[in-house]
């Protein structure tokens, strides 16, 4: 764990905010000179505290759809799990790969434009290894909410905490190969100045600037943030299915939990569960703590529900690549 003053977190909460704002900028609202908050900026890559700065991606936009495929091992030693893991990263569908600590040991999540190819490795996973799997689980996901890191800050406004929200249930937006190159070009690279990004996509700077304005606009780009390693800053990331009892009181739920400071994103699913929060805290008692103020503020809304750590992860792309 790397210990943090207040001007650092003041500086990671801004590049999570907006990951493109400019030195000055996020200077100006932290009340530091450009130099000092660049020398910072450094100091926190360096140190692996900052790992990477990311676009998010309305993918459904471009016509995709999302599932998650949660398994549970049996049988298995570490040179098999490594096996399964492997066989998983290298197929272009999958985008997010991380193994947790809980119901289940592995969750991938994939971006597929026709869902015949969610079978097929569906299908391909089970022909292979289905004795090794203990349980499995799948789930669709329509709607995903990202939230303000606002635990990095002394104090905040409970009011200002959504940040971006992505529908599956909207129109695919035209776009032509230009625009997909520069998605990719700016997914896991969301800082690159305007003359590299250029470059990298074989155009000019006023059209790519034009581009991303449209992108932008045009909700395909939601925002720019920053991924942070956990573990350095002293938190855990857990996730906790939530089966409702009583359906009705989802979107009251939702709205309370979005107030609470830990909350990173929430996802709205069928199959699996009926809503899906990811906290950030530092210990497993804050996340008992939070599902017992759950309980007592929503008595009788909850069927069940599961939470687990995710503890390792081994594949994040911001963008399809099939």
């Amino acid at each position: 764990m790397i210990e943090l003053d207040v001007k650092d977190r003041k500086i990671l909460y801004q590049l999570d905010l907006d990951a493109r704002q400019s030195l000055t900028q996020i200077g100006k609202k932290v009340n530091l000179p450009k130099n000092v908050v660049q020398y910072r900026i450094k100091r926190l890559e360096d140190e692996g505290v900052i790992k990477k700065y990311y676009t998010v991606i309305d993918t459904f936009r471009l016509g995709y759809i999302s599932f998650r495929m949660y398994y549970s091992f049996q049988y298995t030693k570490d040179e098999l799990q490594h096996e399964i893991i492997d066989f998983f990263v290298k197929n272009t569908d999958t985008y997010w790969i991380a193994s947790t600590e809980g119901r289940y040991n592995l969750v991938v999540i994939v971006w597929v434009k026709d869902p015949c190819r969610f079978y097929m490795l569906w299908q391909a996973s089970l022909r292979r290894y289905r004795d090794y799997f203990q349980d499995k689980d799948f789930s669709f996901y329509f709607q995903l909410f990202h939230f303000r890191n606002s635990f990095l800050l002394p104090t905040y406004d409970p009011q200002d905490r959504t940040k971006y929200e992505v529908i599956g249930c909207g129109q695919t937006i035209p776009v032509d190969e230009l625009d997909i190159a520069l998605l990719r070009t700016i997914a896991s690279q969301a800082r690159l100045p305007m003359t590299t990004i250029a470059q990298e996509v074989n155009s000019t700077i006023p059209t790519v600037n034009s581009r991303l304005t449209k992108l932008k606009k045009s909700g395909i780009i939601q925002g720019f943030r920053t991924e942070f390693d956990l573990s350095k800053l002293g938190y855990k990331q857990f996730k906790v299915d939530i089966e409702f009892k009583d359906y009705s009181k989802i979107d009251a739920v939702t709205g309370y939990l979005r107030e609470n400071p830990h909350l990173y994103y929430i996802t709205k699913t069928a199959g699996h569960a009926d809503l899906e929060p990811t906290f950030r805290v530092q210990e497993l008692n804050e996340m008992h703590e939070i599902m017992d103020d759950l309980n007592r503020k929503f008595p009788g809304a909850f069927k069940n529900y599961h939470y687990f750590h995710i503890t390792k992860m081994h594949k994040l792309e911001y963008m399809p690549m099939a």
